[in-house]
């Protein structure tokens, strides 16, 4: 959308929409899906005036009751984006779907950066070869994001390695205040860039680090369903997948089975729509297992993680 456009929504005049833009709220579907708090601190509003503007943008998309039979229709729209392994794919649905957050969590060493970074390069395929043509947002916490990595997986795949990494938007966030920033400005690269991705590698590792003890999980809770709900919005307004890797703890109050969880806590599962369990397996293989999705029974795939990427075994 132009200027003019946002200009023409009731309330809104030339240098709101001016700024609307600038801050890369140019999208109406990006506007309506907003809270009149979020809008109001993002473009330095009134609550009010940014309560006006997004009822206007939800009144001009129509955003009431709808049918299964369009809500079907609209489903069409959503793309995936291939693992490189055909039996993952298979597990998966197809690969990594659009509109939804995705949760790879597993052990150090279950490969799950691997994974994200693989998705990386192989959502800039085009469509009929399992990607979406699109680039990526890395937002990089452990400092996990190897270019020479990203190079050995493109030159697999005769692609242009250069070209790749020219299409991967990488921020390393140094806190989870930072971290949060970071997914929030992600709305701008997106209005300007064609993005089929983000990945966060990994969610938790800040929160972990700067929210520590009882006495502070109330607050990090709180902070990270808004960094949640917020990849949550951009998926669902940029038709975009999201991935977000997870660290894990041992539960000693299971006795039988793995033991292993993932942190976050209900707030990260309850906003994941999908969520797979990475662990190793002999030598190069490695297990997924997804434990949750709406649609999808559980299963489990075994790929292996070569110098070239992820494969079938």
């Amino acid at each position: 959308m132009s200027k003019e456009d946002i200009e023409n929504l009731p309330g809104v005049g030339s240098k709101t929409a001016e700024k609307l833009v600038e801050m890369g709220y140019g999208d109406l579907m990006a506007i309506a899906a907003m809270s009149g708090s979020e809008l109001a601190s993002a473009a330095e509003l009134g609550e009010k005036t940014a309560d006006k503007i997004i009822q206007a943008a939800r009144d001009e998309l129509d955003l009431g009751f709808t049918t299964g039979s369009e809500k079907m229709q609209q489903r069409q729209h959503i793309g995936t984006i291939t693992t490189g392994s055909n039996a993952l794919d298979e597990l998966l649905g197809g690969g990594i779907s659009t509109k939804s957050i995705s949760e790879l969590y597993g052990a150090f060493g279950a490969s799950k950066t691997q994974l994200a970074l693989q998705l990386a390069v192989n959502v800039q395929r085009s469509p009929e070869d399992g990607g979406l043509g699109k680039g990526v947002i890395f937002i990089d916490t452990e400092d996990t994001f190897i270019p020479e990595r990203i190079t050995q997986m493109a030159e697999a795949q005769n692609l242009d390695p250069n070209a790749v990494l020219e299409n991967i938007f990488v921020a390393r966030a140094y806190n989870s205040d930072h971290q949060v920033l970071l997914a929030e400005k992600a709305q701008d690269l997106m209005s300007k860039n064609e993005v089929g991705l983000i990945v966060v590698d990994s969610l938790m590792s800040h929160f972990r680090a700067d929210y520590v003890g009882r006495g502070e999980l109330a607050k990090r809770q709180q902070t990270l369903n808004k960094h949640m709900h917020v990849l949550q919005r951009l998926t669902n307004a940029y038709n975009v997948s999201a991935i977000v890797t997870n660290q894990v703890m041992s539960r000693p109050d299971v006795l039988f089975g793995d033991p292993t969880s993932p942190i976050g806590g209900h707030i990260v599962g309850h906003t994941s729509a999908f969520r797979l369990y990475l662990r190793k397996s002999k030598k190069d293989n490695r297990i997924g297992r997804l434990v949750d999705s709406p649609y999808l029974p559980e299963g489990e795939a075994v790929f292996r993680v070569t110098q070239t990427g992820i494969e079938d075994v």
